[in-house]
């Protein structure tokens, strides 16, 4: 049970996080001007959106579960099963942040997916 929570965790809030802080990037903008003064005052800029403290919150719970689950597991198993977060990112983009997903990108993705499952099913 502690461990599917953990993976839960780490595949759930890590990929919300990752939402949720392009979401307050899109909402930052593209960055045209690499100079220093530049870079700052874009990373400032994102600092002020609710959606990036957001995102950074879940990203954290996400590396804590992943170090947790680490303590115990395998890091030959950990890492695959954790791939499962590119099917979440993908619905997650499409469903909060409005992405198309081509048809190729979603057969990648299901590949990823089936892979993670060969992993699971052998974790002895």
């Amino acid at each position: 049970m502690r461990e599917a929570v953990l993976f839960f965790f780490i595949v759930v809030a890590g990929t919300a996080g990752e939402l949720s802080v392009s979401r307050a990037m899109k909402g930052v903008g593209e960055v045209h001007d690499f100079r220093p003064k530049s870079i700052l005052r874009f990373v400032l800029q994102s600092f002020r959106l609710p959606w990036m403290w957001v995102g950074i919150a879940l990203m954290s719970l996400a590396f804590f579960s992943l170090l947790a689950i680490l303590s115990f597991r395998q890091v030959s198993f950990v890492v695959p099963v954790s791939a499962l977060s590119y099917g979440a990112g993908a619905f997650g983009a499409k469903l909060f942040l409005g992405e198309r997903i081509s048809r190729n990108r979603w057969i990648g993705i299901a590949i990823v997916c089936l892979g993670v499952t060969i992993v699971w099913w052998t974790r002895g």
